[in-house]
């Protein structure tokens, strides 16, 4: 059976059980999926200083599991911004994406997209990575909620109230075609309110799921080159290892 590597880049592990639930849920059997947690960092990730770490984290985990079991057909990033994205991808030599990437591809389908989540300061950081990643004209704008999504996570019946709102005010205020609600601590809220909002509602697990899918398909992006070609020094013993 192919193999789903899913890294969570913060160390909270509440949220590495609600990914591992939901990415295998959508799966199926037609994958594997193991999550792997970050072994240092935020327990969230909600600032440019978290998320630079993170980043670090990220190649931490890959070559953590490597260590630990064979070389999985597809990775994952589980966080709804996608740190350490195009470090993985140079070198993992297996197909690499990560929440917000896969969102923005199948919001995208539908046209032009908002995103709603949680945390004020990561307006900036998703405008930045959709600029990356090519959907500059795509992505209408980003409504984002006061809770950051551990907050929001912790408060599910109160973030289901929240978050319709917030996906309706995005969908007017923005006149969009698709609403992604992301975030990795909001995996399977989508659901549960896509029928109060009056266009697509995409769940950035789900889409990172189905990504997933297509991937191991051979449907999705090619893998790049395997090995990192870089001499590290002072950093873990599995990272040193790398090749």
């Amino acid at each position: 059976m192919p193999s789903l590597l899913v890294i969570n880049p913060n160390t909270s592990t509440s949220v590495s059980a609600l990914l591992q639930q939901h990415v295998q849920k959508e799966a199926g059997s037609a994958l594997e999926v193991h999550t792997l947690t970050a072994r240092f960092g935020a327990p969230y990730i909600s600032s440019e200083a978290s998320y630079a770490v993170a980043n670090h984290t990220v190649l931490d985990a890959w070559a953590v599991a490597l260590t630990q079991r064979p070389k999985p057909d597809a990775v994952l990033i589980g966080c709804f911004g996608d740190p350490g994205l195009f470090a993985l991808r140079e070198g993992a030599g297996v197909p690499v994406t990560g929440l917000a990437e896969a969102a923005f591809a199948a919001a995208a389908w539908h046209g032009s997209f908002a995103i709603v989540t949680g945390g004020e300061r990561w307006r900036p950081m998703l405008s930045r990575l959709a600029g990356a990643l090519g959907h500059a004209q795509t992505l209408a704008g980003i409504h984002t909620v006061a809770p950051t999504g551990a907050e929001l996570a912790a408060d599910p019946a109160g973030a289901r109230k929240l978050l319709a709102q917030a996906c309706r005010d995005a969908a007017e205020r923005f006149k969009v075609q698709a609403v992604i609600l992301g975030g990795a601590g909001l995996a399977g809220m989508a659901a549960d309110i896509a029928a109060d909002v009056p266009v697509p509602l995409i769940d950035s697990v789900q889409a990172g799921a189905q990504w997933a899918l297509e991937a191991v398909r051979g449907t999705r992006r090619e893998a790049g080159e395997s090995g990192f070609g870089v001499a590290w020094e002072n950093v873990s013993w599995e990272m040193a290892a790398l090749p």
